[in-house]
C-alpha cells in the first residue's frame, strides 16, 4: 500500500514538472505592427492626385492646393521614447511605418508632433540636415515640425502661395535675447489592441489647422510665419485637433 502511495506521488510530480517546463519553454507570440499615416480634408481622403490643385476649401472660405506636406512626429509611445519620424506626403514616403517584437495586448498610443525642446538640437540629425528641414539660426536653429506648402486664392481672386511651416515659435522682440516657447503637442489616440500583424490607421486632418479653434485668414497669415510668436501658437492649438485614430486591423 506504501509503495503504492509513493508512487502516486512520485507520478504527481513528474506530471507537474513536466507542466512547468513546458510553460516555461512556451515564448509569446510575436506580433508585427504597421503604422499608416493617412490624409483628409475633412472627410476625403488625399492621394498624391490631388496635389497642386485649388480643390479645397479652407473655414474661411479660401479655396487652396497642397503642393508640400511633411511633418515630424517623436516619441512614439510603441517604442523607445528618443524615436523620430519623417512622413512625407507629397513623396509618399515615411507614411507607413513598420515595427515589430510586439506581443499581443493592448497599448497605449500616443506621440509628440514635432520635438520637445530637450531633442530639438540644432545639427545633430543628419537625415533631416540633408532634406533642409532644420530651422535659420536667427530664429533658434533645430527643426521644422511641418512644412505645409500651397496656394490659395486671395480677396482680389488671385492665386498667391503660404508656407504653413511650424516650428518652435520664438519671439525676436530683442533679437540679441531670444524668447522660446515649446510649441510642439502630444498627440494622444487611446488604447490599440496589438496581435498578429496588425495596421493601425492615423489620420490628419488637414482642414483643422485652419479652423479650429482659431479660423484662419490665409489673407493675413500666408508666409514669413516662422518668426510670427502668435502664428506659432495658434499653429500649435488648431494642430491639437488634427490627428485622430482610424481602422485598427
Amino acid at each position: 500500500m506504501k509503495k503504492q502511495h509513493y508512487l502516486l506521488l512520485l507520478m504527481l510530480f513528474l506530471v507537474t514538472r513536466c507542466s512547468e517546463e513546458t510553460a516555461c519553454c512556451i515564448q509569446p507570440e510575436q506580433a508585427d505592427v504597421t503604422l499608416n499615416f493617412t490624409h483628409y480634408w475633412d472627410g476625403v481622403q488625399l492621394s498624391n492626385q490631388d496635389l497642386n490643385q485649388l480643390k479645397f476649401t479652407t473655414k474661411n472660405g479660401e479655396n487652396v492646393s497642397v503642393e508640400k506636406l511633411r511633418y515630424l512626429i517623436s516619441e512614439l509611445s510603441l517604442i523607445d521614447s528618443k524615436n523620430y519620424h519623417l512622413i512625407n506626403f507629397t513623396e509618399n514616403t515615411g507614411t507607413s511605418v513598420s515595427l515589430s517584437g510586439f506581443t499581443n495586448g493592448t497599448y497605449k498610443l500616443t506621440f509628440r508632433f514635432g520635438f520637445s525642446d530637450e531633442d530639438n538640437t540644432d545639427g545633430v540629425y543628419k537625415d533631416l540636415n540633408s532634406i533642409n528641414f532644420g530651422v535659420p539660426g536667427m530664429l533658434g536653429g533645430g527643426y521644422h515640425y511641418m512644412q505645409f506648402d500651397g496656394k490659395y486664392q486671395d480677396d482680389n481672386n488671385e492665386e498667391s502661395g503660404f508656407n504653413y511651416h511650424a516650428i518652435r515659435a520664438v519671439d525676436k522682440t530683442d533679437p540679441n535675447n531670444l524668447k522660446f516657447e515649446d510649441t510642439s503637442f502630444i498627440v494622444d489616440l487611446g488604447t490599440v489592441i496589438i496581435t498578429k500583424n496588425t495596421e493601425i490607421e492615423i489620420k490628419m486632418n488637414l482642414a483643422e489647422w485652419f479652423k479650429n479653434p482659431t479660423t484662419w485668414d490665409l489673407n493675413e497669415l500666408n508666409t514669413v510665419l516662422m518668426p510670427n510668436f502668435e502664428a506659432q501658437q495658434i499653429m500649435r492649438d488648431n494642430g491639437k485637433t488634427a490627428f485622430s485614430l482610424g481602422t485598427v486591423n
